[in-house]
């Protein structure tokens, strides 16, 4: 039976973007992900039959995946709020959102994460292990600031998202 996406295939295949040109083994994006070698080896397998990574190299596919994250991730995987909790920002509240949108009273959108050090609304990551990964990697967590700008953000957060997403995939996947 074939199966469609999984909301950790995003976070993968926002990875493989933020590896540039480069594709590191299986066993790096898992340490890197804080995900077991099986499950990014499923994740690139799924990937692979929407036609977002190529079949051989596992490199992403820059219209197809600009495409997606654009246009398909906000409907395949809707946000999700919650309660005040401490986090680490997403979204308009980060990099690169968080310099170009002025902020309001609202509390920000958060990844919950009782290490994080802003206190805001709770804003479910795509996978469980995404803060931990974006608090190592400032280019991963640029990348899942933007898609969650695109799933939950209000019109003017998405245009920039799209502008500054797009801007970045065309960089990293076109060195």
């Amino acid at each position: 039976m074939a199966q469609g996406l999984l909301p950790q295939d995003v976070v993968v295949l926002a990875k493989l973007v933020s590896y540039g040109g480069a594709r590191p083994s299986m066993a790096q994006v898992a340490a890197d992900l804080s995900l077991s070698p099986s499950q990014v080896h499923l994740s690139l397998k799924r990937l692979e039959r929407a036609r977002l990574v190529h079949a051989k190299s596992g490199r992403p596919i820059l219209r197809a995946v600009e495409e997606f994250l654009i246009h398909g991730v906000k409907y395949a995987f809707p946000a999700r709020r919650g309660e005040a909790t401490r986090g680490v920002p997403t979204a308009h509240a980060a990099p690169p959102l968080n310099e170009q949108i002025v902020g309001s009273d609202d509390l920000p959108p958060v990844w919950p994460d009782p290490a994080g050090s802003v206190r805001g609304v709770t804003f479910e990551p795509l996978h469980k292990s995404a803060p931990k990964a974006a608090n190592r990697d400032a280019v991963l967590h640029e990348l899942l600031a933007l898609i969650d700008a695109l799933r939950d953000g209000r019109a003017r957060e998405r245009q920039i998202a799209e502008r500054e997403l797009a801007a970045r995939l065309r960089k990293l996947l076109r060195g």
